[in-house]
């Protein structure tokens, strides 16, 4: 199983981002999409997990939650667009990923045996850091994931 992580697209779908999405069965966007077009887009490769970002206020973004909980595979996964409001203990809540994005930067980590995944920023460049997203692998309740520059 391949899962896409996908963040602040900010209204902007590169035709990399869906290049490197392309076989994906699953895609999660953590927040700031911009544009309702950006997950039209994404579902067309794959079913889509969205959550509400800080710049996703119109009328249509409203029916989006802030905050998802799903499984995926055999991995317990919490989506939440600004990790510095994380307000629960993944651990003791039998988390295993938390996938989060908002600063833009790309980053994967594992601690207290949780695995955290910002896919950093996949729309407009924002500073010098880098554009990219991030691929899942749910592996026998063990999750590997890896960074994709798009730039």
């Amino acid at each position: 199983m391949l899962i896409g992580l996908i963040s602040d697209t900010h209204g902007l779908l590169r035709p990399e981002a869906l290049a490197a999405l392309q076989g994906c069965e699953r895609i999660i966007h953590a927040g700031d999409i911009g544009k309702p077009a950006v997950l039209d887009g994404l579902r067309a490769l794959a079913p889509v997990d969205a959550i509400r970002g800080n710049i996703d206020t119109a009328d249509w973004a409203q029916a989006l939650p802030d905050r998802l909980d799903l499984q995926v595979g055999d991995l317990r996964v919490h989506v939440l667009h600004d990790l510095k409001e994380l307000d629960i203990d993944p651990q003791a809540a039998g988390i295993d990923v938390v996938i989060a994005g908002h600063s833009h930067q790309p980053n994967i980590e594992r601690r207290d045996g949780v695995l955290y995944i910002n896919p950093g920023s996949a729309g407009p460049r924002r500073f010098r850091l880098p554009i990219s997203l991030a691929l899942l692998r749910p592996e026998g309740g063990n999750a590997q994931a890896e960074l994709i520059r798009l730039d």
